[in-house]
């Protein structure tokens, strides 16, 4: 019953989070109010939260993990795919090492293993609470575009490299030759593995549907399943479940065009991973504000690890840390612009160096969140002879410290640095969308034109059939004429107003269906049905 009670606590604060980091008249990160409300559940209740490491893991890493790969842009990513390499992998490993041997000179009690372990759960980044901080005042969407594929693949990266800082930890021997042989099959075994999960479920899926239909909520728990059943998978080959996860959602995205699912299971799984993303991360932000009066609470114990008296020295530490990871993210983002101009010149393109200010952006983007605070519990309690882990609660203290200050300063720069910025335009996608809206159009008349003969000459009554399709034609034919130069903007301009029109039409049904229900007119079912209808309708004029 505690357990329940805890679970229900820690949900309601995600909830609630929500609603004040909106009502706040200045720009707080939701994350930031999560923490705060975290800390105030942690105060308020008697119930603790006792984090089992390798099931914090479990339970928060793989679906997170999984749905960035499966969501991410995949033709943006790799039209950035060097830049996004060079910060997910290339800045990873040198601030596992870099940061790594910096924390062991500047806090000589803790391990040098210990400080790669601590070092590679902050180099992840977090795109989301950038997201969050950045919400009134828009990343540049190329930016964003960098910034997520960069988190997605400096996640499992970094958390390859704290398993390898881990394992050295545990043993007390650490081989650059085993480890670089280890890391190719750790890596390259978890995403075949998170790869192969995904083909065969989907097409075992694809079958059943074949033969027997298709039903929406298995198809979603199946969707639901394939990240943990991948990185279970992978686990028990001691291969990466991390990248496995990574490797499945990536994958899924190509099942899924070969493989297409109905619409309203589409419409459905997407609700509820929405709903898991949002309260996964919410709950992990909540949790580290619950562990944080703890945390503080330990930190004379703590700071004596460090052979100071003055918890002075934690914070010291921290905002060290965080400036370490500032500079060194500032040198690599501003080498890496230079080297990508370097290869565009030599291509023949022309290209100015980057503005200081986008180099100030990137690095400040660089904010750690859910990755870092779920690395940094899964350390070990204890060692294999049953000792404790050493300076495990100084590292959870340092990790959930550079969290916090990374996102305040983030949340007080990045607005600053991004006001007014300009970027090289975008590429238009107008003529990408129109040349693939006439394609469909005639591929949809063409269809009709057969259906309507086949009807024809089996039933008869061509005249009957004519008209049905030809009402329908005429809708694809309306659609070509607007995709024509000529009465493209007319027509664009025409149907804003019949959108605008439409949303009005939507609004007066919500109001008459919402009198019909205080007067009880109508049933449940028909309320339910109506309401669905209205939902569908205002998301396909929002969209």
């Amino acid at each position: 019953m505690e357990s329940v009670s805890v679970v229900l606590f820690l949900l309601l604060a995600v909830v609630v989070s929500g609603a004040i980091s909106r009502m706040l008249p200045w720009s707080v990160p939701t994350p930031l109010v999560q923490i705060l409300l975290g800390a105030v559940v942690g105060l308020s209740t008697s119930y603790s939260v006792s984090l089992n490491p390798e099931l914090f893991l479990l339970l928060f890493l793989p679906p997170l993990l999984f749905l960035d790969g499966w969501r991410i842009p995949k033709d943006e990513l790799f039209k950035d795919v060097s830049t996004v390499v060079e910060l997910a992998l290339g800045l990873v490993l040198t601030t596992v090492i870099g940061m790594g041997l910096f924390i062991n000179w500047m806090i000589p009690a803790m391990p040098l293993a210990v400080a790669f372990a601590l070092a590679a759960v902050v180099s992840p980044t977090d795109p989301i609470a950038v997201s969050a901080i950045a919400a009134r005042v828009p990343i540049p969407k190329r930016m964003m575009h960098i910034l997520e594929g960069e988190s997605l693949l400096n996640d499992a990266s970094g958390l390859v490299c704290l398993r390898f800082a881990v394992a050295a930890a545990l043993t007390g021997t650490f081989s650059a030759g085993q480890a670089a042989l280890n890391f190719l099959w750790v890596a390259g075994a978890g995403l075949a593995i998170g790869v192969a999960v995904t083909i065969v479920v989907s097409r075992a899926k694809a079958w059943v549907t074949r033969h027997w239909g298709e039903d929406t909520g298995s198809q979603i728990l199946v969707s639901l399943l394939i990240p943990f059943g991948s990185y279970m998978l992978a686990e028990h080959f001691h291969a990466s479940g991390i990248l496995a996860a990574v490797g499945a959602g990536v994958t899924m995205t190509f099942a899924e065009i070969s493989r297409e699912a109905m619409a309203v299971t589409r419409m459905r799984r997407n609700s509820v991973w929405d709903t898991i993303q949002f309260t996964l991360n919410g709950i992990i932000f909540v949790l580290l504000g619950e562990q944080l009066p703890a945390i503080l609470a330990e930190a004379k114990r703590t700071v004596a690890v460090t052979g100071h008296t003055e918890t002075g020295w934690l914070a010291l530490y921290v905002v060290a840390i965080v400036l370490g990871l500032a500079a060194l993210r500032f040198v690599w983002v501003w080498v890496s612009f230079k080297f990508t101009i370097l290869r565009q010149r030599q291509s023949g393109v022309s290209a100015r160096s980057p503005n200081w200010r986008l180099v100030a952006a990137m690095s400040f983007a660089g904010v750690r969140g859910a990755i870092t605070l779920a690395g940094v519990l899964t350390l070990p309690l204890v060692l294999n002879d049953g000792a404790p882990f050493p300076a495990r609660d100084l590292a959870i203290f340092l990790a959930a410290g550079v969290i916090i200050v990374s996102l305040v300063l983030a949340s007080i720069a990045l607005p600053v640095l991004l006001k007014g910025l300009t970027m090289p335009s975008e590429p238009s996608k107008q003529a990408e969308e129109d040349a693939a809206r006439v394609a469909t159009a005639e591929a949809a008349i063409r269809a009709i034109e057969r259906h309507q003969h086949r009807l024809a000459e089996d039933h008869g009554d061509a005249d009957r059939y004519a008209a049905a399709g030809g009402r329908v034609m005429d809708l694809y034919r309306d659609r070509l004429d607007g995709l024509s130069e000529d009465e493209q903007d007319a027509v664009r301009a025409q149907e804003r107003l019949f959108r605008d029109f439409r949303l009005v039409g939507v609004k007066a049904e919500r109001a008459a269906l919402a009198e019909l229900i205080r007067q009880r007119s109508v049933g449940s079912q028909t309320i339910r049905k109506l309401t669905r209808e209205l939902d569908l309708s205002e998301a396909r004029l929002r969209g």
